[in-house]
C-alpha cells in the first residue's frame, strides 16, 4: 500500500478498503491516505426495517 501511495505521488485521491479493521487504523493513518473505509463498523450491526410509506390524497 505504501508503494502504491508513493507511485501515485499525489496525482489522485486514494482510499484503503477491504479487510480494514479498527486495529489497523493507526498504521493506515500514518500512510496519509485520503480515505479509509472500515466495513467492520457495520458488519455486526443489527438490521432494522425502516419504511417510508407516504399517502398522497387524490386531487379534485
Amino acid at each position: 500500500m505504501a508503494e502504491a501511495i508513493r507511485i501515485n505521488a499525489g496525482r489522485a485521491r486514494l482510499e484503503a478498503s477491504g479487510g480494514i479493521t479498527l486495529e489497523r487504523l493507526p498504521g493506515l493513518a500514518r500512510l496519509n491516505l485520503d480515505f479509509i473505509s472500515v466495513g467492520a463498523l457495520t458488519h455486526s450491526a443489527p438490521a432494522i426495517d425502516i419504511g417510508l410509506d407516504i399517502e398522497i390524497p387524490d386531487r379534485p
